[in-house]
Parts: C-alpha cells; sequence; structure tokens
C-alpha cells in the first residue's frame, strides 16, 4: 500500500467519524424537540373544548380570565379604518364574538344585544367575527341594528393571542368559537362565557347582569 494511499485513506476515516459526531450532535439536539413536537403543549395550543356541528373541537389556546385586565386588540370598522379596544377605555363593553353572521345563531346574538343594548347606560356592545366589514355593514344596515358596533377580526392577530378564541380545528377551523366578554370602565374582565355548543346561544341575562 503506497503512503499516499494510506494518507487518503486516514483522511476519509476521519471524515466519517467527523460525519458520524455531527450526526450524534444532532440527533441528540433534535431528540427535546421530537417530544415536545409528540407531546404537544395542550393548554395552549388545543385550549378549551367547545362542540361544533357534533364534533368536537378546540380553541387555540386559554380564554381570558375573570379579574384580568382585557388584552387590547385592533379590528377593521366598515369604513376599514382600525380600531382599537383601547378607543373604549371609560366605557363598558360587551364584547359578542360569534364565527360568522351566515348563520342562524350568530345574527341572532347581534339582534338580541342590539334590542337590550338601548336600555344600557355608557355602554357599547361589540359584535366580533371573522367576516368581512363589508358584509358585517351590510347585515346591520339591512337589519336596522344601530346599538351595536361590528367589527372585523380578519386581520387581528393581537385578538386571537390575547382572547384564544379561535378554532384550531373542527369543521369551522379559522373561525371564532362563540363567547362574551364583559369588560368594565376600567379595563378589567368582569365576566366572561364561552358557548360549549357553537350553536346554542350566549347567556344575555347573566352577561347584562354582571354590568348592574
Amino acid at each position: 500500500m503506497s503512503l499516499l494511499y494510506r494518507k487518503k485513506l486516514f483522511c476519509d476515516m476521519n471524515t466519517v467519524k467527523t460525519m458520524l459526531g455531527l450526526c450524534a450532535v444532532l440527533t441528540l439536539g433534535l431528540m427535546p424537540l421530537q417530544a415536545v413536537a409528540q407531546s404537544g403543549s395542550p393548554a395552549r395550543e388545543r385550549g378549551e373544548v367547545v362542540i361544533c356541528r357534533g364534533v368536537e373541537a378546540h380553541t387555540c389556546g386559554p380564554m381570558v380570565k375573570v379579574g384580568q385586565e382585557a388584552p387590547d386588540f385592533r379590528a377593521v370598522n366598515a369604513a376599514l379604518e382600525e380600531v382599537s379596544l383601547s378607543s373604549y377605555r371609560g366605557k363598558r363593553l360587551i364584547l359578542n364574538i360569534f364565527p360568522s353572521l351566515d348563520t342562524p345563531t350568530c345574527a341572532l346574538s347581534v339582534r338580541q344585544f342590539n334590542a337590550r343594548a338601548s336600555k344600557l347606560e355608557n355602554t357599547v356592545v361589540l359584535c366580533l367575527s371573522m367576516d368581512l366589514p363589508f358584509a358585517q355593514s351590510r347585515f346591520c344596515t339591512t337589519e336596522g341594528l344601530d346599538n351595536v358596533v361590528p367589527l372585523s377580526l380578519f386581520r387581528s392577530r393581537d385578538f386571537v393571542e390575547g382572547y384564544g378564541l379561535r378554532l384550531a380545528d373542527g369543521p369551522l377551523e379559522g373561525l371564532m368559537a362563540r363567547a362574551v366578554v364583559v369588560i368594565d370602565e376600567d379595563g378589567r374582565v368582569i365576566y366572561t362565557q364561552l358557548v360549549k355548543t357553537i350553536s346554542d346561544e350566549p347567556d344575555y341575562e347573566v352577561a347584562l347582569k354582571a354590568l348592574q
């Protein structure tokens, strides 16, 4: 065996050892990530359980809690202007959150809150969904609803992250779950309801009592 050949063989063996060492390091480094991926993070990724068209579904994260400061967010009004929750500071707020106005229960909830909102002092009802602003405005105009404020969440990542109500799976994945959040004049959450069966209406009376 020539000296040149032995040197080449030695270099090749060193290269193989180096590659094997790198593979081992990468494998060990990826194991924790694989464990996380397999086990998941149920509390944050799967969120709350709801029933959507007879199928179990999950929200994208835990819902806001009573007593915490309501996370600020921006949504889009009929004029395609961004409106922030903080712009209503000093008002009592009812957030009526739902999948889409194109479903009977969602439309009914907007009509119900519109009828009751006129009797509330210093209170604004924000109707929040993934519907486009044009569709929301058309619905409220056609129905003659002027006691609620429709706002679109179609590009509101901060609402999704702060309130944990977007559906992460199920037939309506990507839309909002049905929920009500009541906020006082100081911006603190004083009542929440996540409607467990999405086709059911929220409890209007209990939500309104939170403001008394």
